[in-house]
């Protein structure tokens, strides 16, 4: 009798901090691991990409190499002189044999939390995978991490995705997920929403040797204080792994009627 051939989940791999970041690596080594179950496809920026929303490339051509890494020879991927978002387009649309069932952007080294989320190249991969019509999820350590973190976040991750595939991730909505680095201390998991992130003090105004004045982006990170449980700022900063559900498309399908009557009321000629 011919073997049943099990299909794997096929999971696409990518990031914001580069293909060789070790948050990428160590997260596709725990996929690999479990090899007999997954298939793994990583394609990621050729370096650092933090901060860069949901940017992508029109206006020169998009480089794709092969690349391998030293440590496991048999994870190969491919990077791209792009965006997280043109590496899950180019992916999908042209690198890819078939469509992934999964998108992992992570493991990003820093916070993806609150209203920083508008600006993260890792969750912004994420999304474009949602665009794609592909459950998608977006990782983060909140701090710098090292080996023990990030093998952590990696074998959480792993636990995690198969659970949430299971009971039905909705193509509308990623998961946006964020550890904190002091693992040995993590007190549990909770459910969050979208906390306010605010800058005090954003921009710190230089002089140049030539006697012009620029602006560097620094400013310090105030969050609310008085925050509820349940928003992803104060989970992580009481020591709980913080899960968000992001929905997309962003339409605010409640005031669409009230806009419509004062539309009605609005004279189309001046």
């Amino acid at each position: 009798m011919d073997e049943i051939e099990i299909k794997k989940t096929h999971i696409l791999i990518t990031n914001d901090d580069g293909i060789y970041a070790e948050g990428i690596q160590r997260l596709s080594q725990c996929l690999y691991e479990n090899s007999d179950r997954y298939k793994l496809s990583i394609v990621a920026p050729d370096r650092e990409r933090s901060a860069i929303g949901h940017a992508i490339t029109m206006h020169r051509p998009l480089l794709v190499d092969e690349i391998s890494y030293m440590h496991n020879p048999e994870l190969r991927g491919w990077c791209v002189n792009g965006t997280p978002s043109d590496c899950v387009k180019l992916a999908i649309e042209a690198i890819l044999e078939e469509k992934p069932d999964l998108v992992i952007s992570g493991i990003n080294r820093g916070s993806n939390l609150g209203t920083d989320v508008l600006y993260s190249g890792t969750v912004s991969a994420a999304v474009e995978g949602l665009i794609m019509g592909i459950p998608s999820i977006a990782v983060s350590l909140t701090g710098n991490g090292d080996g023990n973190s990030f093998d952590f976040a990696g074998q959480f991750i792993c636990r995690l995705f198969p659970l949430l595939l299971e009971a039905g991730l909705p193509t509308s909505t990623l998961i946006n997920i964020n550890i904190p680095t002091n693992v040995e201390n993590i007190k549990g998991i909770r459910a969050t929403r979208l906390g306010n992130r605010r800058y005090r003090n954003a921009f710190e105004k230089r002089i140049d040797p030539r006697g012009r004045v620029y602006y560097w982006l620094a400013g310090e990170l105030v969050d609310d204080e008085d925050e509820d449980e349940d928003v992803d700022t104060r989970a992580v900063r009481d020591g709980y792994i913080s899960i968000t559900p992001i929905h997309f498309p962003l339409t605010n399908e409640n005031v669409l009627p009230e806009l419509k009557n004062i539309l009605e009321k609005m004279p189309l000629k001046i």
